[in-house]
């Protein structure tokens, strides 16, 4: 199987199952508990239909947005994921310059593994830094201080992830960073030796929005104890509004799933929200986040952008997350599993077929322009109406 056999979600994540060693495999696929809410994350589109006119004349298609006032010439973008390098060695370097070359958003983490610094230098697409809330006060305001100094645009706050959630795939494997992988996982490395001779060629792993404080070789050995240990669960409303007051710019809280905070975050000052249970790996049980959009966008979409990610993986997806009143959609396993299968030329792939769905669908809906699209679109099952 090659790069050029994929022409979907599920083939890009066969030739990502093909070249990884399980236990990188399983962490990106992998989810909590018992996986439920990822599973649902996909399936709660299916329950919604779209209504296509026909007859309009839609030879010239545009899909251009501006979400947080960022102009994309796609309505979807790279959510910021960590670890990116572990899965191919350009990690984020493959993903900016893939986003840059569509003309849309992407993502750095605090968790991320290319310095947010060199990715602003290289590619003037519009840069989201996406961090975590610490104990550390200082900490927090040193990290937006720095993405400040660097250009970044927008600075996104996860709000969802004060502790880890339960991943029991990482748990066999013993999977953690750096690696102490117990002798199941130690030999699923042994099956995939490209990968490791891949990992040791490049350049060391690192986590350079971190490096400065968190030592994960010593104390914080895995990300699961640097979420529980650095993490900081008090973290409340009146914290969050310090910072978007510090920042000064775009804030967005990413992982709000409840419309009386979508409502919080507006009052606050935040431009944005991402609606997300951060693909199933978190609170297993908890609703999808199309499931949510609804009810969100008519609490407060007049008040900030609403973005959605979770389970997205067709072009027939966004259009009906656009259609609710969405502004943008985020992808995360989406151009993941390319990356790790092909890197830059896998996202390229995966980002062009995105955009080659998005076309056809929009001529087939009789639609010419993402704002043309609304409500009336949709026709929600009985067994899904909000």
């Amino acid at each position: 199987m090659r790069l050029k056999d994929c022409h979907n979600f599920k083939d890009f994540r066969r030739l990502a199952q093909k070249r990884l060693p399980s236990p990188i495999f399983d962490y990106i696929d992998g989810a909590a508990d018992d996986e439920t809410t990822y599973v649902r994350n996909a399936a709660s589109f299916g329950e919604v239909d779209l209504i296509p006119n026909v007859l309009r004349g839609v030879k010239d298609v545009d899909l251009s947005v501006t979400v947080m006032g960022q102009k994309l010439d796609l309505p979807v973008y790279c959510s910021p994921t960590a670890l990116q390098r572990l899965f191919h060695h350009d990690g984020e370097r493959a993903t900016g310059a893939a986003a840059a070359k569509f003309g849309t958003m992407f993502g750095v983490s605090s968790l991320g593994t290319v310095s947010l610094e060199e990715l602003r230098r290289k590619h003037s697409n519009p840069q989201v830094y996406q961090f975590y809330f610490h104990k550390d006060r200082g900490l927090n305001r040193a990290m937006m201080q720095r993405a400040k100094e660097a250009g970044v645009e927008v600075m996104m706050l996860t709000v969802d992830s004060i502790t880890g959630g339960n991943r029991e795939r990482d748990k066999r494997t013993g999977f953690s960073i750096p690696f102490r992988l117990n002798a199941k996982g130690l030999s699923q490395f042994v099956m995939k030796p490209a990968w490791g001779i891949n990992y040791v060629r490049h350049e060391k792993f690192a986590l350079p929005q971190l490096d400065e404080h968190v030592k994960m070789g010593s104390g914080t050995a895995s990300i699961g104890q640097y979420f529980t240990e650095m993490l900081d669960p008090a973290m409340n409303w009146d914290d969050v509004a310090e910072m978007v007051d510090l920042w000064g710019g775009p804030f967005c809280l990413k992982g709000v799933m409840a419309a009386e905070d979508a409502v919080r975050a507006a009052d606050i000052g935040c431009a944005g929200i991402v609606i997300s249970n951060h693909g199933g790996r978190q609170l297993d049980g908890s609703r999808s986040p199309f499931d949510q959009l609804d009810e969100i966008v008519q609490a407060a979409g007049d008040r900030l952008d609403v973005m959605l990610d979770s389970g997205v993986t067709r072009g027939s997806h966004v259009l009906k997350a656009l259609s609710l009143g969405a502004k943008a959609v985020g992808l995360g396993r989406y151009y993941l599993f390319p990356l790790a299968a092909a890197g830059q030329p896998g996202v390229e792939r995966a980002l062009g077929l995105m955009q080659d769905e998005l076309i056809r669908d929009m001529r087939l809906m009789g639609r010419t322009r993402i704002d043309q699209l609304t409500r009336d679109n949709l026709r929600f099952r009985r067994s899904a109406a909000p």
